[in-house]
């Protein structure tokens, strides 16, 4: 799995970072999945490979806007770039209300059907390739972490179960093997029953704002990636000029090498922090204060920044020319 940021400032954007907005990547073919969608993340979306047509979710933590801004216009241009396949949207109840109003006052009529699923209630989602399962966190307004999980690492068939079972080889087999349940004889076949897994799931934690990184334990259980808010540094919480509802560097890198996961990624830095040093707060400060309490691999995102997540588990910074990826798909859209 990949992960492609595209907005990492809290509240309001800078001339280098936009609001939040993060896209997760399945491994093979086109499809996407985006979690949270500020202000602009659509227009954040042009300068990546990443198409309209290829979303296959939303995930929305909560309610601010820098966090769901952007979904009205970016739903809207899906429509108007001809996405006919309806798109699931999992987010706090309100955001349906929300949505639909604006759409329908602005007479933006979408031309593919909208999913919601209220995140309050929500029992677990799940596509072919992940399952994501929500943890509610502590903020102003509520607030959730999404977890993914995949769901078919590296599969290969049960063959001895299969043959136990009398299930006679031929196309039930490839229908398995892809995942998909089955008829046979009037029995309902499952596929995940005759499936054996080759290696541990990869999982990834990617939380709201949240001032108690503790809450996310059972998450993260497994996890080899957790992506979450670092707002601001311990100092500027003790001298009061913090929001509450936010976690500082040191909380969550002290909860990630409390429970040992592997990789860290910080994001959702207030605009005080720039990312030229020596004038005034800068970036480096977030990093230094929590590599004082984290000795896992800790990257401080930046828009644009992409990461993959290997089957074995580790992070990796992903090398990619955007522009000309972006040509590329352009070109593939217009049939040249």
């Amino acid at each position: 799995m990949d992960l492609l940021f595209l907005g990492t400032s809290s509240g309001t954007p800078t001339r280098a970072r936009n609001v939040s907005g993060l896209g997760l990547l399945e491994d093979s073919g086109k499809g996407w999945y985006l979690i949270d969608c500020g202000e602009a993340t659509q227009h954040q979306l042009l300068r990546t490979p990443l198409t309209l047509h290829g979303l296959r979710a939303i995930f929305i933590t909560h309610v601010h806007g820098d966090h769901c801004y952007g979904l009205p216009g970016l739903l809207a241009s899906a429509g108007m770039a001809g996405r006919q396949e309806p798109l699931d949207i999992i987010a706090p109840a309100a955001i349906e209300g929300w949505v639909r109003a604006t759409l329908e006052m602005s007479q933006s009529w979408l031309p593919y059907e909208l999913n919601f699923y209220p995140t309050e209630s929500l029992k677990g989602w799940h596509s072919r390739l992940l399952s994501v399962e929500a943890t509610p966190l502590s903020h102003r307004v509520p607030s959730w972490a999404y977890t993914f999980t995949e769901t078919r690492p590296d599969p290969r068939l049960n063959v001895d179960k299969l043959d136990h079972d009398g299930i006679p080889r031929g196309p039930l087999w490839g229908e398995l093997m892809r995942g998909h349940d089955v008829e046979h004889e009037g029995r309902s076949l499952c596929s995940k029953d005759y499936l054996l897994f080759t290696r541990s799931p990869q999982r990834i934690v990617i939380g709201g704002d949240n001032d108690r990184p503790e809450l996310l334990r059972d998450a993260c259980q497994n996890a080899q990636l957790l992506v979450h808010e670092a707002t601001y540094t311990q100092a500027i919480a003790d001298a009061g000029k913090a929001d509450f509802g936010h976690s500082t560097a040191a909380q969550v890198a002290a909860f990630a090498e409390s429970i040992q996961v592997p990789s860290l990624v910080l994001m959702h830095f207030s605009a005080r922090y720039q990312s030229v040093p020596n004038r005034g707060q800068s970036i480096e400060d977030i990093r230094t204060e929590a590599g004082r309490h984290y000795s896992g691999q800790l990257i401080l995102a930046e828009d644009l920044l992409r990461l993959r997540l290997s089957k074995t588990g580790q992070v990796k910074r992903v090398e990619r020319h955007l522009r000309n990826e972006m040509e590329a798909s352009e070109a593939d859209q217009r049939g040249g």
